[in-house]
Parts: C-alpha cells; sequence; structure tokens
C-alpha cells in the first residue's frame, strides 16, 4: 500500500463536506479497486472527520493555518522567559489570530452549503489553540488529514490519538521538538509573581498571606469545591464515548453499503442471465415459427399432390 497515494485520497476526501463523504468515499475506492486493492481497502477504512475537523482541513487546504502554528514557538519562548508583557502582547495576537481563522472558517463551511454551528466553531477555535500550544498538534492540524477536534488543557500533551486520517503520513505528529504546551494561565501566575517581588507590595503581600492563613483555617462544614479536572475527565470521556459511538455507526454504514454493492452486483449478474434467456427464447419462437410455416406448405404441398392423383385417376 502506498502511503502517500492514500495521503492524498484522504486529503480530497476530507474536503468533502461530511454529509457526503462516506457515499465519496465508496466511489473513489470502487474507482481504484481494479488497480490497487490495498490501497483501496484503506480508503475504504478512512474516518469521516466530524464537522469541526472538516472546517479545519478546509482551513489547512487553504494553508491559512501557517500564521497560527508559527505562533507558537514564539508563544513558548515567551512562556520559558516568564516575560509577563511578551507573553500579554502575544496572547493578545493569538486571540485576533484565532477569531479571524474561526471565521475564515465559518466563510468556507458556508461557501460549501454546510454552515457552522456555533458550537462547532468554538471547536474550531479550542483545535487552533492546541495547534498553537503544542508542536506535534500543529503538524496534525497543518496536514489537512484531522479526522477529530484537538483541545490543550494545561500543561498536558494534547491528545493525538484518532486524530489523523493516515497518522504514517504526518510523521511530526509525534516527534518533533518535545516542546512543552503552553498553560493558559501561566502568564498571570508570573506576573502575580513579578508584582510580588516588588518592594513597594510587600506590606499588601505581607496582608495577603495573612488572609490566606485565615482561609485555611479548618471549616467544620466544609462545602465541596468543584474539580476542573474531574469535570475535564469527564468531558474527554464522553467525547471518547460519541467519537466510538461514530466510529461503530460508520462502521456499519460500511458493511451495509458493502452488502448493498453485492446486491447490486448479483442482480446486475442476473439481469444479464435474463436477457441472454429471454434472448434465447426469442430465438426458439423464431425457429418454431419457421418450422411450422415449414409444415404448413408441406402439407399444402402434399394436398395438392394428392388431389392431383385423383384426378388422374378419374
Amino acid at each position: 500500500m502506498d502511503i502517500d497515494t492514500l495521503a492524498g485520497v484522504a486529503r480530497e476526501l476530507l474536503l468533502v463536506a461530511p454529509a457526503d463523504f462516506v457515499a465519496e468515499r465508496t466511489a473513489r475506492q470502487r474507482a481504484m479497486r481494479a488497480d490497487d486493492r490495498d490501497t483501496a481497502a484503506a480508503v475504504g477504512k478512512l474516518r469521516k472527520p466530524t464537522p469541526a475537523a472538516w472546517v479545519i482541513d478546509l482551513l489547512a487546504h487553504e494553508q491559512a493555518l501557517d500564521e497560527a502554528v508559527d505562533l507558537g514557538p514564539s508563544l513558548r519562548e515567551a512562556q520559558a522567559k516568564a516575560d509577563p508583557q511578551e507573553i500579554s502582547t502575544l496572547r493578545r495576537q493569538r486571540t485576533s489570530v484565532v477569531a479571524a481563522l474561526a471565521q475564515a472558517g465559518a466563510d468556507l463551511a458556508t461557501d460549501a452549503g454546510h454552515p457552522a454551528t456555533p458550537a462547532v466553531l468554538e471547536q474550531v477555535r479550542a483545535t487552533i489553540e492546541a495547534a498553537m500550544a503544542d508542536p506535534h498538534a500543529g503538524a496534525a492540524v497543518r496536514s489537512g488529514l484531522l479526522v477529530q477536534p484537538l483541545e490543550s488543557v494545561g500543561f498536558e500533551d494534547v491528545d493525538l490519538d484518532g486524530a489523523l486520517a493516515v497518522p504514517d503520513a504526518v510523521p511530526d505528529a509525534w516527534s518533533g521538538s518535545g516542546a512543552p504546551p503552553i498553560d493558559i494561565e501561566e502568564g498571570r501566575r508570573a506576573r502575580r509573581s513579578t508584582r510580588a517581588s516588588r518592594p513597594e507590595k510587600q506590606a499588601e503581600q505581607d496582608q495577603q498571606d495573612q488572609q490566606d492563613q485565615q482561609d485555611r483555617a479548618p471549616d467544620p462544614e466544609p462545602e465541596p469545591m468543584p474539580d476542573p479536572a474531574a469535570e475535564r475527565r469527564a468531558a474527554r470521556q464522553a467525547e471518547t464515548a460519541a467519537r466510538t459511538e461514530s466510529r461503530e455507526a460508520d462502521a456499519a454504514l460500511d458493511e451495509a453499503e458493502r452488502e448493498l454493492g453485492a446486491a447490486e452486483d448479483r442482480r446486475a449478474g442476473l439481469a444479464r442471465e435474463l436477457e441472454r434467456a429471454t434472448a434465447e427464447v426469442e430465438q426458439l419462437e423464431r425457429s418454431r415459427d419457421d418450422a411450422e410455416t415449414a409444415s404448413d406448405r408441406a402439407r399444402d404441398l402434399l394436398a395438392a399432390a394428392q388431389e392431383h392423383r385423383r384426378s388422374l385417376g378419374r
């Protein structure tokens, strides 16, 4: 199987609207089957993109994501230096770039006849931010092979499991600089640390420390606090379950399409057999008609001969 050929076909298919993806994939698979059965089989297994991933692939096809991904190293460098002013400037730039790209993606989806919903555009923005935070995610979104949206959570690596249609075609999504993802709260923590180190703020810091000690005093009946990490894990689990259901639905649809294709092939074969049988019946009917005509002619000749003989006997 040729990975480059498979990736090229996948990129073309992923530009098709998700609602039309399965039908187009089946058509491409059948067209390739005679020349390359292995690649055709791999094409038949390509996953349908989610709406958000489809919008990202449209942007990647237009090479519109380069600026966003290229901004990532600058953000990571500023993060490493803990420079609050530079981080603030770059974050404003990131916000502007993400908003512009999300609008561009919405325009592309509308032009394709499938407008994106606000929820889809929110996933598009999250995916672009993940691409800026993690170099591996950046390679994934620029590949044009994305099949599911991405999310950057704190300092955790962006989860790319199952995110690409042809993972082997994007090696940079799995290896690279190893730079840690950007934590969106890091700039705020750096600014707080810088302010606390200034002498003129020492009195304020002492007062804050005293308040913190009071806040840490035991509470006889503490109220349960929300756990953002647990909520994120639950959201990821729900998304994983949804992706699993989507894959199972796609597999069931693929199986139904294969059965339909086999049934159509059988029907075509039976139609050809019926045509051959019909032609044979028509030939036999013509032969029968010719035989009956010849028989009628022979009877007429016999009757004429008998009549002639009787007339001679008189």
